[in-house]
């Protein structure tokens, strides 16, 4: 697991560090031993979670925007565990708010986002439409939640003025960006690359129009 990780990192750009490698490590250790009881991701083997769980995550990275950001839907703490742990040394001041409806998940973020001491991170157990931020998010994002109208309809209203929502999509969704509601249009559509992944993956950054 860490050997994929040192391979991993340096081809998405991330500066290789033994204890960010380490945390890494322990944060998957950790997610595969809670999946024994609670179904929270459905690859099960620590090796398969570093390229589709932490390197996928991170090639989100170069694409974030502004200091406060939230993980929507962030499941077992996907993407924003991950980009925590790379940003808490590389840019320090920026926060992340982890955002999910169902306690058992939370509870997880809770627990990893502790035992890896990450000041940086938060989880909230409560809807996006029912959360009420001050000041609002710079950058909202999700991985593989919904459609892409129905990410704006939910998480729109806590993107931060001049903000932007950035969704994580496998194949391109050319038919959920036409579909985009009236206000809101894809800034930009960036084909990306997970280190030993061939699936096609894309991220789209939605913005107002």
């Amino acid at each position: 697991m860490e050997d994929l990780l040192r391979q991993g990192l340096p081809e998405l750009g991330i500066r290789l560090d033994e204890e960010l490698v380490g945390a890494f490590a322990g944060f998957l250790r950790l997610l595969a031993q809670w999946n024994e009881n609670i179904n929270l991701t459905g690859i099960r083997e620590p090796e398969a979670m570093v390229p589709l769980h932490i390197l996928d995550s991170l090639t989100a990275r170069p694409f974030l925007h502004g200091e406060r950001i939230v993980d929507v839907g962030c499941g077992a703490g996907l993407p924003g565990i991950p980009l925590a742990l790379v940003d808490r040394l590389a840019a320090p001041a920026r926060d992340f708010t982890l955002v999910d409806g169902t306690l058992k998940k939370i509870r997880f973020v809770q627990q990893a986002i502790a035992d890896l001491g990450l000041a940086n991170a938060r989880a909230l157990h409560t809807r996006i439409e029912d959360h009420k931020p001050v000041p609002l998010y710079d950058t909202v994002i999700c991985r593989a939640l919904s459609s892409l109208p129905d990410f704006v309809r939910r998480a729109g209203p806590v993107v931060a003025p001049g903000g932007q929502l950035l969704a994580m999509k496998g194949k391109l969704p050319a038919d959920e960006i036409a579909a985009l509601p009236k206000g809101w249009r894809a800034a930009a559509v960036t084909p990306v690359k997970i280190p030993g992944v061939a699936a096609e993956r894309h991220i789209i950054q939605v913005v107002r129009s």
